[in-house]
């Protein structure tokens, strides 16, 4: 009994110290769901650009997509892989507009810059309505805070020795699927599905670009997010901020053909 008393002494020690205090809840926004005033007008976007792939019930079905590959993405599964928030959650409507706006390079996704921001807002607003998931608030979370690239990244110089480490973190990591050598060949490539049964093939990370966008912080956001729906983890735990950098400078060099360093 007493040691009972002590046990539990010890862990209302701990409450009033804060040790045991939950984690703050991420910020909520400041709506749930689509917002309805915006989704007659997104509905006629939608079906002006995006059906022809997508589908008319968003289950990527549309007459286009035979044969593409990657498949278009089904929104009815409220399933998004380019997103600022952790794995496992929504994607920000900015998110979702950086998508639209910019593409998905080596995909069918093209760019739609000649929509105006109102009809990106719709659109998104209409994009909400597939899935059940927009109307739960504990699929949303904040937006992870990105940090800024170290200085050494734009330091020619600097940055060879910090890719040489980066290698190491990738050969550790992402060797097994995307291959010693960055092109989506590695041992595990072959047997990758995504969450619908279809092949989820590793990214070339030789090539210009990713699908996520071509900037540092676009592969530095992917590695802290992970892609919701393939095998691709975050990273955010197993690794540091610095070995992030590291590993993004080393994804650098691919592209650039400097591989062997």
């Amino acid at each position: 009994m007493k040691g009972l008393r002590a046990i539990l002494g010890l862990v209302a020690g701990l409450v009033l110290a804060g040790d045991l205090s939950p984690a703050p809840r991420p910020a909520m926004p400041a709506r749930v769901g689509p917002d309805d005033a915006l989704v007659p007008e997104g509905r006629f976007v939608f079906e002006r650009n995006c059906l022809v792939c997508h589908g008319k019930w968003g289950d990527g079905r549309g007459e286009m997509a035979t044969g593409m590959v990657p498949r278009p993405r089904k929104f009815t599964a409220g399933t998004f892989k380019f997103r600022s928030t952790p794995s496992g959650s929504l994607p920000t409507d900015t998110d979702l507009a950086r998508t639209i706006r910019g593409g998905l390079f080596g995909t069918s996704m093209p760019t739609f810059q000649h929509l105006s921001d109102r009809e990106v807002k719709a659109v998104i607003e209409y994009v909400k309505t597939f899935s059940r998931k927009w109307t739960a608030p504990e699929n949303y979370a904040a937006p992870l805070s990105l940090p800024q690239p170290p200085a050494w990244l734009s330091d020619a110089a600097a940055r060879p020795q910090h890719a040489r480490a980066g290698r190491l973190v990738f050969l550790a990591n992402c060797a097994p699927c995307h291959g010693s050598e960055g092109r989506g060949h590695g041992p595990a490539a072959e047997n990758l599905e995504d969450d619908w049964g279809q092949p989820a093939l590793p990214a070339d990370l030789s090539r210009p670009s990713t699908k996520s966008g071509p900037e540092p912080r676009d592969l530095y956001r992917v590695l802290v997010t992970g892609l919701n729906g393939t095998p691709m983890p975050s990273f955010l735990e197993s690794t540091t901020e610095a070995q992030r950098w590291e590993l993004v400078a080393y994804l650098l060099s691919l592209r650039a053909g400097e591989g062997g360093l």
